[in-house]
C-alpha cells in the first residue's frame, strides 16, 4: 500500500492470499442477491396458497356434483388423509434435507396438481381416497417451505424471515378464502367452476417452483465442508466429533442416534416436557376437528343453495384471528414456568367448550363462530409453544424436536382415525366423532389443572422456607436503640 493512503474499510477483510480472495468474492453475490431470494420465496408461498376451491371441498363431495353418501365421506375417504400423512412424514422430512428442499416443493406441486384433477375428472370413492393420499404429501411438504428459508439467511435474520414467510402464506389463506367465497356468493360460480379455477392457480405455483433457487446446503445432509466454516462448529459437527465443516462420514451414519439421545435427556427439562406433551396431544386433536368440521357444518345446515355456503368466509376469518392471536402472543410477559400449567389448561378447556357448542347447536352461526375461536386459541399458544421448545436448543435439535412432536401428533391421530372414524373401527358419523373430540379435550384440561395445582402447591411449599428463614435472621438482628432515646443510665456501669 502507498504511503499517505488510507486503507478502505473494506480492504481490511480482504485475504492476502488469492483462493480467499476467489472465495470471499463468491460469498458477496448470494449475500447481495439474498434479499431478493426472500422476496420471491414469499411471493411463492403466497402464491401456492391461491386454491379458492379448497374451503368447498366438502359441499362439493356431497352435493349433486359428485354425491357421495356421508358415510362415505366421514368413514371411507377423509380417514385416508391421516394414514397418508403418517406414512410420508418421515421420509419426506428426510429427503426434505437430502435433496436440498427444491425437489420436496416440487413434489408438493405436483401433488397439488394431481388433487384437483382428481377432483374435477373422477367420480368414483377410490378416486377420491387417492385424493386425501396426494392431500397428505402437501402437507408433508410444507415443511420443505418453512424450512427453505434458514437456507438462504444468514442466523442472525432466522426470527425476521421466517415471520416474513409464515405471514405470506397466511396472507395467502386469507386471500384464497375470501376469492373462493366472493366466487361462491356474489358471483355464482359452481364448486365445480372454482376447482377448475384452484387447478389453474396450482398449475402456475408448479411454474414458480421450478425458478427457485435449489440451496446448496441444509441443516442435516449437505453441511458446509469449507474451511472457513470451521470458525462456528454447529451441533452436528460437536456431536461427530470434529471442529466443523462435517468432512467425516461420522456424523452421517451416527448422529441422528445420538441427537435422539440427547433428546432424552432434553426430556427431563420440564417446560420441554410440557409444551412437546401440548403439541402432540392438542395438535392431534386440532386437526382432527379440522378435517371433519366442515362435514359438520353440512349436517347441521345441509347444501341446498351453494350461494348460502360460507366455509371460504369462515375460513378467512379463522386464518384472520388465529394470525392476530398469534402476534399477541408475543406480547404475553407472564413467568411461564409457574403460569404454562394454568394457561394450557384455560384454553383446552375453553376448546373443550366450544367442541360441545359446535356439536349441540342447530344455528350454523354459532358453529361458525365456535370455529373461528377454537382456532384462535390454538393459534395463540403455538408461537408461546415454539418458544418455550426452542429457547434452550441448537438449531438441529429443535428441528428435530418439533419433527418428532409432529409424528407422535400424527402417530396419535391415525390411532384416534383408526378407532373412531374409520368404518373398520367404529365408524361413527361426524356428531358422535365430535363427543369424542369434547371429552378428548376434556380429559387434557382437567390433566392440565391438575398439574397447575400441583405447581402452585410446590411453588408455595418452597416459598414458605425461604420466607421463615428470612424472618429468622431479621429477628436475630441486634436492635440498636438511637442515641436521643437512650436514658441516662445507660452508659453506666453496674459494680
Amino acid at each position: 500500500m502507498a504511503p499517505g493512503i488510507m486503507p478502505l474499510p473494506c480492504c481490511k477483510a480482504v485475504p492476502r492470499n488469492s483462493d480467499g480472495a476467489k472465495k470471499l468474492a463468491s460469498e458477496m453475490v448470494p449475500d447481495q442477491r439474498w434479499k431478493l431470494q426472500v422476496f420471491y420465496l414469499c411471493f411463492y408461498g403466497f402464491m401456492t396458497q391461491i386454491r379458492p376451491g379448497e374451503s368447498f371441498i366438502s359441499p362439493y363431495l356431497l352435493g349433486p356434483d359428485r354425491n357421495f353418501t356421508k358415510a362415505e365421506v366421514t368413514n371411507v375417504i377423509t380417514p385416508v388423509l391421516s394414514y397418508s400423512y403418517m406414512a410420508v412424514l418421515v421420509p419426506i422430512f428426510l429427503l426434505t434435507d437430502y435433496l436440498c428442499y427444491k425437489p420436496v416443493l416440487v413434489l408438493q406441486s405436483l401433488s397439488h396438481i394431481s388433487i384437483w384433477l382428481l377432483l374435477v375428472l373422477s367420480t368414483s370413492v377410490l378416486a377420491m381416497q387417492l385424493m386425501e393420499f396426494f392431500y397428505g404429501i402437501t402437507m408433508a411438504a410444507r415443511i420443505a417451505y418453512s424450512s427453505y428459508i434458514f437456507s438462504l439467511v444468514a442466523p442472525s435474520r432466522y426470527q425476521r424471515m421466517a415471520s416474513y414467510s409464515r405471514s405470506a402464506v397466511l396472507l395467502g389463506v386469507f386471500t384464497s378464502s375470501v376469492l373462493g367465497q366472493l366466487c361462491v356468493t356474489l358471483g355464482g360460480v359452481s364448486f365445480l367452476t372454482l376447482n377448475y379455477v384452484s387447478l389453474g392457480f396450482v398449475s402456475f405455483g408448479l411454474l414458480l417452483t421450478l425458478f427457485l433457487e435449489r440451496p446448496r446446503r441444509s441443516l442435516f445432509f449437505n453441511r458446509p465442508g469449507r474451511a472457513g466454516d470451521a470458525a462456528a462448529p454447529t451441533e452436528l459437527d460437536r456431536m461427530a466429533g470434529g471442529e466443523g465443516g462435517g468432512g467425516t462420514r461420522g456424523w452421517r451414519d451416527m448422529v441422528l442416534c445420538r441427537m435422539l439421545r440427547e433428546l432424552g435427556a432434553l426430556a427431563r427439562q420440564p417446560q420441554l416436557r410440557l409444551w412437546s406433551l401440548w403439541w402432540v396431544l392438542n395438535s392431534a386433536g386440532y386437526y382432527l376437528m379440522l378435517y371433519y368440521a366442515h362435514i359438520l357444518w353440512n349436517e347441521i345446515s345441509p347444501t341446498v343453495d351453494n350461494r348460502r355456503v360460507y366455509n371460504g368466509g369462515v375460513d378467512a376469518a379463522s386464518t384472520l384471528l388465529g394470525a392476530v392471536t398469534s402476534f399477541a402472543a408475543g406480547y404475553v410477559k407472564i413467568r411461564w414456568t409457574l403460569w404454562s400449567e394454568l394457561v394450557i389448561g384455560v384454553v383446552t378447556a375453553f376448546q373443550a367448550g366450544l367442541l360441545l357448542l359446535m356439536n349441540s347447536t342447530t344455528n350454523i352461526w354459532l358453529c361458525y363462530a365456535a370455529y373461528i375461536l377454537f382456532r384462535g386459541s390454538h393459534q395463540f399458544l403455538v408461537p408461546i409453544a415454539i418458544f418455550q421448545i426452542a429457547t434452550s436448543l441448537s438449531k438441529e435439535l429443535c428441528a428435530l424436536v418439533f419433527g418428532v412432536n409432529t409424528f407422535f401428533a400424527t402417530v396419535l391421530k391415525t390411532i384416534i382415525t383408526i378407532i373412531v372414524a374409520d368404518k373398520r373401527g367404529l365408524g361413527l358419523s361426524v356428531h358422535p366423532q365430535f363427543y369424542v373430540y369434547f371429552g378428548f379435550f376434556t380429559l387434557l384440561a382437567v390433566a392440565y389443572l391438575l398439574a397447575a395445582v400441583g405447581v402452585g402447591i410446590r411453588h408455595s411449599r418452597r416459598k414458605q422456607p425461604v420466607e421463615l428463614a428470612l424472618a429468622k435472621e431479621l429477628c436475630q438482628l441486634p436492635v440498636e436503640i438511637p442515641a436521643q432515646e437512650k436514658s441516662p443510665e445507660a452508659g453506666t456501669v453496674r459494680a
